[in-house]
């Protein structure tokens, strides 16, 4: 099945991918960054799956699927010869133990249904000791034991569980699947009608905080993305992980290959401050407790992601009993990029503190504290090389959108005192924000050719310049950012879309083998310079596209890739969402209206 093909329900602590077909083929428990009990997503059917569905392939006729308005409450329908029948996937918001909630209900007609489930813990690697209690089937394997309350009998066979049934119109049968630690008592069962009901109201409730102002045009991208970015924050931390899978490659069959369930400072800044245009302050007070939490201690230790509990230790391993997605191998769990010096982070998250305070946060002594730390650790260390926003595995580099985001670092580290009278060493800071533009405006921009270049010295292009009008580190009309924006129309694009930086092939500060799609964040990064530059039909030209590209439901991945004309990397991302949001507000602004970013610097 494509990427594209599954749908994404959660809640708020772990998510599972919902195939068109029916098959949930990936569920991590009781958290993001937990092992898989169904894997067959990087594997096959042995691995793990919970498929349900009409009976007997040739009888179906027609399938759609939706969410229940601004929810993340999955609706798939099929059209039989006998008639529809309609599933509805949830998880509640967790009251104690984790439960996936699916719903079977006839519409029309007379429906013969069918129902496959494989329960395999540790990423598809053990096969659970599988007993009938009370009517209920439980499945037990080291730590992990789940509980299935299924309305009808299932017969075991072949490592699995079966049943088939028919249903007449009016009928609803709900199935309930709880995970829950192997050493705890059995969960209490939960009413799956009652909790679709609150579900529903919750998420409900949830998105109609958001005012769209001037937004209508792009509404439901726009909330479908706001939801999505809610479905990925951990709701016990604050926490916001990059995307709820691992491994899915970024090259059809090769080796890039990652594990994004962890929460990167960068996208969880990012996320943030899409989070806090749309109006939730809730999300950013949250996350700026998980974050103050998550980096305490010495400011040479910061990481560019941990756990969603703030975790540090995150080993990058294999797992060779997994084929991966269309064989693409190795599939990985944890990511050694977590060890990596990346300096743009140290930007993004002194950014998001300040759009935090300007967005009416209340001030915590401790934040600042924290923050002038930051800012004594990056005085001593922005002119050394990085692995930058791209996290590349070959030679470490100087980054020119490392070095930029060392000077939004000052910069907003001194509007701070500007604005909200903290105390610091405004005029050093001064003198190392104008240190910084100084060397990057010598050695990061190439006058020949009139754009800015990857690293120093480099011919190499990089998608991430087109940020630089938007960080205030020039203006939008600046000759050398309006030949920046026209040297990567020329040499990054691919098909129409935005490439990172020029592939491996061609460019060895990458480290990694194999190609890859166009990183569907440029895209929206070039649609929003467009806008900011006087382009503006260019940029909706552009931006429409890129909607088009969103699968049924809404949802985008890491990339895309023309060659395939295909969806790739882990999904749903958080990091194409977010771009997605700011394009749309940008666009939706007045011919000439300062862009979001200017409104929080000005």
């Amino acid at each position: 099945m494509r990427i594209e093909d599954y749908a994404i329900i959660g809640d708020m602590q772990s998510a599972a991918l919902v195939g068109r077909d029916g098959s949930v083929d990936w569920l991590c428990l009781p958290r993001f960054d937990s092992p898989s009990c169904f894997s067959s997503l990087l594997g096959d059917e042995g691995n793990g799956h919970w498929w349900i569905g009409p009976a007997g392939t040739r009888r179906r006729l027609s399938t759609r699927r939706r969410y229940r308005h601004n929810t993340l409450i999955l609706e798939t329908e099929w059209d039989t010869e006998g008639g529809t029948v309609r599933v509805t996937d949830f998880m509640p918001p967790r009251q104690a133990n984790p439960d996936l909630v699916r719903i079977v209900e006839c519409l029309t007609g007379t429906v013969e249904m069918a129902t496959q489930i494989r329960i395999r813990f540790d990423y598809g690697r053990i096969v659970p000791w599988v007993r009938r209690s009370d009517g209920l089937l439980q499945a037990i394997g080291g730590p992990d034991s789940a509980w299935l309350h299924s309305p009808v009998p299932l017969q075991g066979g072949d490592y699995a569980h079966r049943a088939t049934f028919r249903m007449s119109a009016g009928d609803r049968l709900p199935f309930v699947f709880t995970w829950h630690p192997s050493h705890s008592p059995k969960p209490q069962d939960i009413d799956p009608i009652a909790e679709l009901a609150e579900t529903e109201a919750i998420w409900t409730e949830w998105a109609s905080q958001w005012d769209p102002g001037a937004e209508t045009r792009w509404h439901d991208a726009v909330i479908r993305s706001l939801i999505t970015l809610k479905a990925l924050t951990y709701a016990p931390t604050g926490g916001i992980v990059a995307a709820p899978t691992t491994s899915l490659p970024e090259d059809l069959g090769g080796v890039r290959n990652w594990d994004y369930r962890y929460c990167w400072l960068r996208d969880a800044t990012m996320t943030l401050d899409a989070l806090i245009y749309a109006g939730y302050v809730e999300e950013a007070r949250d996350w700026r407790e998980w974050l103050l939490r998550a980096i305490a201690g010495r400011p040479q230790d910061l990481q560019i992601m941990y756990g969603v509990a703030g975790e540090r230790r995150l080993p990058e391993m294999e797992l060779p009993w997994l084929e991966g997605y269309e064989e693409s191998r190795p599939v990985r769990i944890g990511n050694a990029a977590v060890d990596q010096l990346q300096l743009d982070v140290y930007g993004e998250v002194i950014n998001c503190l300040y759009v935090s305070r300007a967005s009416g946060l209340p001030a915590i002594s401790r934040t600042w504290a924290i923050q002038r730390t930051l800012m004594d650790f990056l005085e001593s260390h922005w002119d050394e090389p990085d692995e930058g926003l791209w996290e590349v595995r070959g030679p470490r580099r100087h980054f020119v959108h490392s070095k930029v985001m060392a000077w939004v670092a000052a910069d907003r580290s001194i509007r701070q005192i500007e604005r909200f009278g903290q105390t610091g060493p405004a005029d050093r800071w001064r003198a190392l924000r104008e240190r910084i533009h100084s060397e990057v405006m010598e050695k990061g921009f190439d006058a020949d050719r009139n754009t800015f270049t990857q690293s120093y010295g480099s011919r190499e292009l990089d998608a991430s310049l087109l940020l630089i009008p938007q960080t205030g580190f020039l203006p939008a009309r600046d000759p050398r950012v309006i030949g920046t924006i026209e040297a990567v129309e020329r040499e990054l694009m691919s098909e129409g879309f935005v490439l990172r930086y020029p592939l491996a092939q061609r460019n060895s500060v990458d480290g990694i083998t194999g190609g890859e799609g166009a990183f569907l964040a440029c895209s929206f990064w070039l649609a929003e310079a467009r806008a900011m530059i006087g382009r503006r039909h260019e940029a909706v030209e552009l931006f429409e596209r890129l909607l088009s590209l969103r699968n049924d439901v809404g949802l985008l991945a890491e990339e895309y890739d023309p060659r395939y004309g295909r969806l790739v990397g882990n999904f749903p991302q958080a990091f194409s969402h977010v771009p997605l949001i700011h394009a749309a507000h940008t666009l939706s602004q007045p011919e000439g209206a300062p862009s979001r970013h200017h409104a929080y610097i000005g």
